[in-house]
């Protein structure tokens, strides 16, 4: 079976792209309003961009009405923000806060997610999680301004948290590290079953 883009919706063309890119890394990415609000919400359009220097980039989806997320917004008034790797202990957690809240209430407090204070950024980490990056606006590209477009936004690294145990051989055992990846619809995708193979 063989698909014509131009032939296509724009709710095909997210579901064929979306349920065939998989398993995505998930950023849960927090924030701070201007306002001192505490914004967490999660993206799976999320990757490494650059390592020298290092930079992450995830990409907002453009919402029907238009708006963009709060997440960006804060981004874009602020310059900061704490990328928390999400494992399978955070998993419900995370996926309640994709929930739509008016923009002055918090979803730490929505899904009842514990905080800390960031070593250099002042948006809040997500305690519990593995990884954390703290990172500041880079850069924000803009992929058209048609309905379900792309909003690429750059994050260079600042800060790096790695929980204590997950640390060793000056990397993260990924044995350990149990994230989870984001599958099309509402899927999800834990990585307890480890495989590894040596490159030729």
């Amino acid at each position: 079976m063989n698909f014509d883009i131009t032939e296509l919706g724009v709710q095909e063309k997210y579901r064929l792209l979306n349920g065939g890119v998989t398993p995505r890394p998930i950023a849960w990415i927090s924030t701070r309003s201007k306002e001192g609000v505490d914004n967490l919400a999660p993206y799976s359009f999320f990757t490494v961009a650059s390592c020298n220097p290092p930079v992450l980039l995830y990409t907002q989806v453009t919402q029907r009405s238009g708006i963009d997320k709060d997440t960006l917004q804060n981004l874009t008034e602020t310059g900061e923000c704490v990328v928390n790797i999400v494992n399978s202990h955070l998993l419900e957690r995370m996926n309640a806060t994709s929930a739509s809240i008016p923009i002055d209430e918090s979803e730490f407090d929505l899904a009842d997610v514990e905080h800390s204070s960031s070593s250099v950024v002042s948006p809040l980490s997500v305690t519990e999680s593995p990884i954390r990056y703290e990172c500041t606006l880079r850069e924000v590209i803009s992929i058209g301004d048609l309905p379900a477009g792309g909003t690429i936004v750059l994050l260079e690294v600042k800060s790096v948290y790695v929980r204590d145990d997950l640390y060793s051989d000056k990397g993260i055992n990924q044995e350990l590290i149990d994230s989870v990846g984001k599958m099309g619809g509402d899927g999800y995708s834990p990585t307890r079953n480890y495989v590894a193979l040596n490159r030729p």
